[in-house]
C-alpha cells in the first residue's frame, strides 16, 4: 500500500524517472524493438507487444492508486474485459450483473452463446435473493460494475466478496465510473479492477485504453502472458497520453464532481423530469452503501424525462454545451441516450429487465462554468416546455374539428352503438 495520497500518486506518475538524461518529464518510447545486450542474453525490454517502458510507468501508478501488485495496459476498455475473461474455461461460470453497460453485456452474452466459452448468469444484485442464485451457481468469476451505466445503482462489493471466498469465486469490478480517486474495490476484497482508461483516468477524450489491475501478482503474471499472447496490450503513445491525464485526475474529477452535485438538485427541482438517479441522492436506494465503500459519488448521472420520447430531439437540439456523443469522463459535458447509444446492443427485453427507459438520459459533467452548464439545460427544458405547449394547442383545434363534425346534421351514430360510443 502506498504512503501517499492519490492525489500524489497521480500528479508524479512517471515524473522524474528517466535514467538516460534525467528528463523530469518520461519520454515517449516508439520503438517496436530493442537491441539485446548480447547473442542469447535478452535486457528487460525485447518488442513492445510484450513490454514498453512508456506503458510499464503508467501500469505501475494505476497498481498504485488502485493498491494492486500488478496491472497490465490494454489497448481498449473492452480488450481489458476480454482479457479477464481468459481466465475462464467453458465449464465455468460467469455471473454478470443485469443492467451493466452495453459494450459488456454484448461481450459476455456473444462468448457465451455463440462460443461456449463459459456458462453465464444474469443477476439483479438490487435483488433480496442475489446471494442464494450466486451460491447455487457455484461461479468461478462474479463481474460487478458499481455505480452502474447508465442508471447508476449501487452494489455492496464488500458483502459480494465474503460471499465469493468460500465459493473459490474471483471478484472482478468494473471501477470506470468513479476512477480509484473515489473507490479502490481490491481495498474491499476484490480480485482484479477493469478501468477503460479512455474516461476519467485519461480525462480527454482523445485516446481509448483499458487496464487490468490485481490483488495478486501471480494472478497478474497469468494475464499479461495473455495479453501478449493475444496482442491486447496498449500503444506507447496512448500510454504517454494517458500517463498526461492521468496526473490532473484528482483535481478534474473534484471539480466535475461539484458540478453534478449541483446538477443534480437542479434536475431534481425540474417538473419536466420524472426521476434522478444519483447514489449522492439521500434518496437512492444505494446512498448508505455508497457513502461506505466510496470517497465521493462521483460525475455521473441519469434522468428520466416526463415527455413522449419523440420529443427527446427538441432538448437534445437546444443543447449547446452538452454534446451528443458517446463516452463520458472528459473535461468536456456529455450527454447520452443510452436505449439507442451505449446500451443499444441490448435488445429491448433486456433494456426493460435493466429499467432502461426510452426517455433515459446520461450526463457526463465536465470542468465547465457551473452556471453556465445550468442555464444551458435550462434553456433545453424552456424549449421543451415550448414545444410541449405548441404539441397542446395543435390539439385543439383538430379536438374542436372532431366535436363538430360529432354535432353536424351529417353525422349520424348508429344508435346500436350509442352506449359503446
Amino acid at each position: 500500500m502506498s504512503k501517499h495520497h492519490a492525489a500524489t500518486i497521480a500528479a508524479r506518475a512517471g515524473i522524474a524517472q528517466d535514467p538516460a538524461y534525467g528528463a523530469v518529464t518520461p519520454p515517449l518510447y516508439l520503438t517496436s524493438t530493442y537491441e539485446l545486450p548480447a547473442f542469447k542474453q535478452p535486457g528487460p525490454y525485447d518488442y513492445s507487444r510484450s513490454n514498453n517502458p512508456t506503458r510499464d510507468l503508467l501500469a505501475e501508478a494505476l497498481a498504485e492508486l488502485e493498491g494492486g501488485a500488478k496491472a497490465i495496459v490494454t489497448n481498449t476498455g473492452m480488450s481489458a474485459c476480454l482479457l479477464a475473461l481468459q481466465l475462464l474455461t467453458p465449464d465455468d461460470t460467469l455471473v454478470i450483473p443485469h443492467d451493466c453497460y452495453g459494450g459488456s453485456y454484448r461481450l459476455f452474452t456473444n462468448l457465451a452463446t455463440r462460443k461456449k466459452a463459459f456458462k453465464l448468469l444474469i443477476v439483479n444484485f438490487q435483488q433480496a435473493d442475489w446471494a442464494a442464485q450466486i451460491t447455487a451457481a457455484r461461479p468461478k468469476m462474479i463481474w460487478l460494475e458499481t455505480p452502474s451505466n447508465p442508471l447508476l445503482q449501487i452494489t455492496d462489493v464488500r458483502a459480494v466478496c465474503q460471499l465469493a471466498q468460500p465459493l473459490q469465486a474471483l471478484v472482478v469490478v468494473d471501477n470506470t465510473f468513479l476512477s480509484p480517486v473515489l473507490q479502490q474495490p481490491l481495498a474491499l476484497g476484490a480480485d482484479i479492477v477493469v478501468h477503460s482508461t479512455t474516461k476519467f483516468i485519461n480525462g480527454h477524450s482523445d485516446i481509448v485504453g483499458g487496464v487490468l489491475v490485481c490483488a495478486c501478482a501471480q494472478l497478474g503474471d497469468e494475464l499479461k502472458w495473455w495479453a501478449n499472447c493475444l496482442g491486447l496490450t496498449g500503444a506507447p503513445f496512448d500510454s504517454y497520453m494517458t500517463l498526461r491525464g492521468l496526473r490532473t485526475l484528482e483535481p478534474r474529477l473534484r471539480l466535475q464532481q461539484d458540478n453534478t452535485a449541483k446538477i443534480v438538485e437542479f434536475l431534481s427541482r425540474q417538473p419536466l423530469v420524472s426521476k434522478v438517479y444519483y447514489p449522492g441522492l439521500v434518496q437512492h436506494p444505494g446512498h448508505a452503501i455508497a457513502k461506505a465503500q466510496q470517497s465521493g459519488f462521483g460525475a455521473m448521472c441519469s434522468f428520466d424525462l416526463a415527455v413522449e420520447q419523440a420529443l427527446l430531439p427538441v432538448f437534445f437540439e437546444a443543447l449547446q454545451l452538452f454534446t451528443l456523443a458517446q463516452s463520458l469522463g472528459g473535461i468536456e459535458s456529455l450527454i447520452c441516450h443510452p436505449g439507442t447509444m451505449t446500451h443499444a446492443s441490448m435488445d429491448a427485453k433486456a433494456q426493460q429487465t435493466a429499467g432502461i427507459g426510452p426517455t433515459l438520459i446520461r450526463l457526463s459533467v465536465g470542468i465547465e462554468n457551473l452556471d453556465d452548464l445550468l442555464a444551458d439545460l435550462q434553456q433545453a427544458f424552456n424549449a421543451l416546455a415550448s414545444a410541449l405547449r405548441q404539441h397542446a394547442d395543435n390539439a385543439k383545434p383538430a379536438a374542436a374539428k372532431a366535436d363538430s363534425a360529432l354535432n353536424s346534421p351529417q353525422f349520424r351514430l348508429n344508435p346500436a352503438l350509442s352506449a359503446l360510443w
